[in-house]
């Protein structure tokens, strides 16, 4: 229930399907990187910068994003904030017109 989260450069990404968000500088998240080429399963949203996070899917897609992983952390935060306000107020609504 995270709805669509900005990786940057206008690109966004389902977050319900988000596994982790990790810093990519450890050698087994390199070699993840690699085996995602491999498989065409890697997606470089980064527009050239370097690579600042990795976005792992439950389809095990990978995410190269320039943006660092507290800033997108912080996003589905904000996302997920934002859903379940407009859940309240859909409640609130809906026990109001009802009485």
């Amino acid at each position: 229930m995270y709805g669509l989260i900005n990786v940057g450069f206008g690109n966004v990404i389902i977050g319900d399907r988000v596994i982790a968000i990790v810093n990519p500088e450890s050698a087994p998240l390199k070699r993840l990187k690699e085996v995602a080429k491999d498989e065409g399963k890697l997606i470089d949203a980064t527009y050239g910068r370097k690579t600042r996070a990795i976005v792992i899917t439950d389809s095990n897609h990978i995410i190269l994003s320039a943006i660092q992983p507290e800033t997108i952390a912080s996003r589905f935060m904000q996302t997920f904030s934002d859903i379940e306000k407009l859940l309240e107020d859909i409640r609130v609504s809906g026990q109001n017109f009802e009485e």
